[in-house]
């Protein structure tokens, strides 16, 4: 069984490092940092690091570790929260002596000696601790620090247990994880805390965005608007759902310019997004995805995409 193979190869290295997907969210910070310091908790002796970009907005979860070209030898890597590896944060992942994926999105990429893929679980977090409970069997246990973390990614996955991806086995997780002694009002302010600026670029949003009669809409976030509100391309994560409650959308789509692309972000409430996602050098879940592409141009061939599958929604469900 997959899990005892996880187990077994958490028990036998010395050395654990633990990545997960550029441009961190919170399950991926939560799934990571939970499950190191589940690791660090029951394992005292092992070394245990984290490693990829800090995000400045979610530091108050937890920060990375500083991490040698040297540590990776004889080493296990573990790979959280990644469907494929060009995403993958720090992408010396493959330097280690193993390699386990641990992934609640649908298979984009096949990779690791050991793969835990559960497309029915909420998060990567949610994943983890099921992990704990089947070592709970063997005597281990969790503490606060890693409770926190896992609580806070399956939170932020299934936007405070609102999304469709929350089941009985997440409630349950949920349910367990509170009953440990950390501050969850303060993790929900620093959540969801909503900056001046990001509250003004909301206003712009609600003012600018485009829907067609389709059920899509648009919103195009180009660099001089992001400057006029002084919102990086990062913070613009904390909009994506603004549009979903907004009667006749069916699915929406984010561009947000970057430096040398534009970032795309994909949701739905019930049009299958995320395979437009993969033909853009992206991937996701069924309806939440990110892509990237290269010009405007090709954000108008999203765009289309996008507005067939809606179109393709609504005649199968008439």
């Amino acid at each position: 069984m997959t899990l005892h193979k996880i187990m077994d190869a958490i028990k036998q290295h010395k050395t654990i490092i633990i990545h997960r997907h550029v441009r961190p969210d919170p399950d991926a910070l939560g799934s990571q940092g939970g499950l190191a310091e589940f690791i660090r908790y029951n394992f005292p002796e092992k070394k245990v690091l984290i490693t990829g970009e800090n995000e400045p907005s979610l530091q108050f979860l937890t920060k990375m570790d500083e991490v040698s070209d040297k540590d990776y030898e004889g080493a296990l890597v573990i790979v959280c929260d990644t469907a494929n590896q060009p995403r993958i944060d720090d992408q010396r992942y493959a330097e280690g002596a193993m390699l386990i994926k641990i992934d609640h999105h649908p298979i984009v990429d096949e990779y690791g000696d050991i793969s835990w893929v559960d497309t029915q679980a909420s998060s990567a977090s949610e994943m983890v601790y099921s992990l704990y409970k089947k070592m709970a069997e063997q005597g281990y246990s969790l503490n606060e620090r890693a409770a926190s973390l896992l609580y806070a990614g399956i939170v932020g996955d299934t936007g405070r247990f609102l999304f469709p991806s929350t089941t009985e086995k997440t409630f349950a997780a949920a349910s367990e994880l509170v009953s440990y002694n950390f501050d969850r009002p303060e993790m929900y302010n620093q959540l969801y805390r909503t900056p001046v600026k990001v509250a003004k670029l909301k206003g712009y949003v609600l003012e600018n965005f485009t829907l067609y009669p389709q059920g899509y809409s648009t919103v195009r976030l180009p660099k001089d608007i992001l400057d006029k509100y002084e919102v990086s391309p990062t913070e613009t994560s904390a909009i994506v759902g603004l549009l979903g409650d907004i009667e006749g959308i069916l699915a929406w789509v984010y561009f947000v310019e970057e430096e040398d692309s534009i970032r795309v972000r994909l949701r739905s409430k019930g049009p299958i997004v995320n395979k437009i996602a993969e033909n853009h050098n992206g991937g996701g879940h069924p309806m939440a995805a990110g892509a990237t592409a290269s010009s405007w141009e090709e954000t108008d061939v999203i765009a289309e995409e996008l507005k067939e599958a809606c179109a393709s929604f609504a005649r199968d469900n008439k």
